[in-house]
């Protein structure tokens, strides 16, 4: 009876959502209609604050007070993260405990996939940071190069270097990173409030379009973005795989 029940709630909600696709579907604007409101933010953004890329301008221009709170919620999470997954773990007074050394270190792990790790580590780090830089110019932006470049992480866990990067104390740097991050994009605010009277009002000159400095603050924003973006996904990645390693050592 139950599963009858889900069965016919499930089908009620995939109608709905269904019907309310198709209703949005038959709003959107023709090919040779004006595209109103979102037009003109492109336009406006492409001349006055030489933005390529619409999104990216609107994300840290038009609306960057609320992408600092997107930044702050990320900031949030993964600090609620960490504090839940090391609260769990036993404290051990800052020693390594060496059945955790030892999983760690014997690990099996594919030869394929220990290349493909070892192989792509570079490009992916050269891809993510140009994503983030050239927001204001191509299609990225500081949220899409963070992710990128956290995905670094997890190409260095699966060339089998985990423990070479625990020696660095991998949590003690991402978490200075993602308070970096969060803290510069709080300080460009900031600094347009104090010189323009509005908060992340733009302070730097703009350059010619096509420029990677193009965009005024744009682009610093979209880099400061990507800094704490990707230091709160390293951080949740770093805590998650020391928690699983942690219990199949246990």
């Amino acid at each position: 009876m139950r599963r009858r029940t889900r069965t016919i709630l499930a089908t009620v909600a995939l109608a709905a959502v269904a019907a309310f696709a198709g209703i949005a579907a038959l709003g959107l604007p023709g090919p040779d209609e004006p595209h109103g409101e979102g037009q003109r933010a492109a336009e406006i953004l492409a001349k006055d604050r030489s933005v390529a890329n619409a999104v990216n301008g609107i994300t840290y221009d038009l609306r960057a007070t609320d992408t600092f709170g997107e930044e702050l919620i990320m900031l949030v999470a993964a600090l609620g993260v960490a504090t839940l997954l090391r609260t769990s773990r036993p404290d051990r007074g800052g020693e390594e405990d060496p059945a955790v050394e030892d999983r760690r270190t014997r690990t099996p792990i594919a030869g394929s996939l220990r290349l493909a790790g070892a192989v792509l580590v570079a490009p992916v780090i050269v891809l993510g940071c140009y994503v983030v830089t050239h927001g204001a110019l191509t299609p990225g932006g500081g949220f899409q190069g963070g992710i990128v470049l956290a995905a670094t992480l997890l190409l260095v866990y699966a060339a089998g270097q985990a423990f070479a990067v625990e020696r660095v104390h991998p949590v003690s740097a991402v978490e200075v990173v993602e308070a970096v991050g969060a803290l510069a994009f709080a300080l460009v605010g900031v600094a347009g409030l104090v010189a323009a009277g509005s908060l992340f009002a733009n302070v730097i000159g703009l350059a010619p379009m096509g420029s990677l400095l193009s965009g005024g603050t744009v682009p610093v924003l979209s880099v400061a973005t990507g800094v704490e973006v990707a230091g709160a996904l390293a951080l949740i990645l770093t805590e998650l795989l020391d928690q699983t390693l942690v219990r199949t050592s246990s």
